[in-house]
């Protein structure tokens, strides 16, 4: 068996996450404890109780998923599994999967990720973009639907998640254009998806070069395992490379379905999801039919893995 830990993105995020994990062991409690004392306000009440609308927004959904992820990532190591092979993320995920191959520290990547979410809110007015999930046509045609579409505004794939599953980000007129054109030229539906911004689309290049500039301030280390990063789809192994991701990622796209399929390229065959939701445990099941998954959210689903990796070296 050759495990990844993958780590989920924007999306996953609900009020309660992360409450049983805390109260049932101390490695978790340890780390919303750590995330409210990195930001200076309650990131551990947020997660539990929200309010919702709280939640959503971008630069508290950010910093949340991450230190529920965290948590759940901690409880797990404290039950004696092994490390695995390889991490990955999706997008925001990117920076779990690198707390946990030990190439950043947690602190710096909560209070990373808060202005990350606020620098990617800012970048765009609020209706000036939109993003749309465009359901069973292939990523080359919607790739040329994109540009067909743009008119000189910005469209492109931002998400390719997997076969079947790509979600376009840009201006919102482009968007729209584009969401047409994907239809004329097979997809089942085009769907514009309630966010607050055009994620990794090159709208976000304000939002990159804020970010590039705090990422360069951060200490990284080269990663105790490899990492399959967004941008590029491609193993990373060292701290320079680990940081240049983490910049060029805002704008780019999120590269999931290939990252899967390189995975699986190198061997791995078990998946691990740690945080909120099994959206990425869907995303694989629908990239590699053959591939074992798992999922840590919560008591049950930690003891339910636990078993499951047991006596994987």
């Amino acid at each position: 068996m050759s495990v990844a830990f993958v780590f989920p993105g924007q999306g996953s995020q609900k009020v309660g996450m992360g409450r049983e994990l805390s109260e049932a062991f101390a490695e978790s409690k340890a780390v919303f404890a750590a995330a409210d004392a990195a930001l200076g306000e309650s990131m551990s009440g947020l997660c539990f109780d929200g309010p919702e609308a709280d939640l959503q927004l971008t630069a508290n959904t950010q910093p949340a998923i991450l230190t529920a992820s965290i948590a759940a990532l901690r409880a797990l190591e404290a039950r004696g599994v092994a490390a695995p092979a390889w991490v990955a993320g999706h997008s925001l995920g990117e920076y779990s999967a690198l707390v946990a191959a030990g190439a950043l520290s947690f602190a710096d990547a909560v209070r990373t990720v808060r202005r990350r979410g606020q620098y990617m809110q800012e970048a765009v007015p609020v209706g000036v973009g939109a993003m749309a999930a465009i359901l069973m046509l292939d990523t080359a045609a919607i790739e040329e639907a994109c540009r067909e579409a743009a008119q000189g505004e910005a469209v492109s794939a931002a998400n390719i998640n997997c076969p079947g599953q790509v979600v376009i980000a840009g201006h919102a007129a482009a968007v729209d254009r584009a969401s047409e054109a994907c239809k004329a030229r097979g997809a089942r539906r085009a769907v514009r998806l309630p966010v607050s911004a055009p994620f990794h689309c090159s709208l976000m290049q304000p939002a990159q070069d804020r970010l590039a500039a705090d990422l360069a301030a951060l200490a990284f280390a080269d990663p105790r395992m490899p990492l399959l990063n967004n941008v590029d789809a491609a193993a990373v192994r060292s701290a320079d490379g680990c940081r240049d991701g983490l910049v060029r990622q805002v704008s780019g796209a999120v590269r999931w379905q290939q990252s899967l399929e390189k995975l699986a390229a190198e061997g791995v065959d078990t998946f691990v999801e740690i945080g909120p939701g099994t959206v990425l445990s869907g995303l694989v099941k629908k990239t590699l039919k053959s591939a074992r998954v798992l999922n840590v959210e919560d008591p049950k689903s930690l003891e339910a893995a636990v078993a499951a990796l047991a006596g994987v070296a």
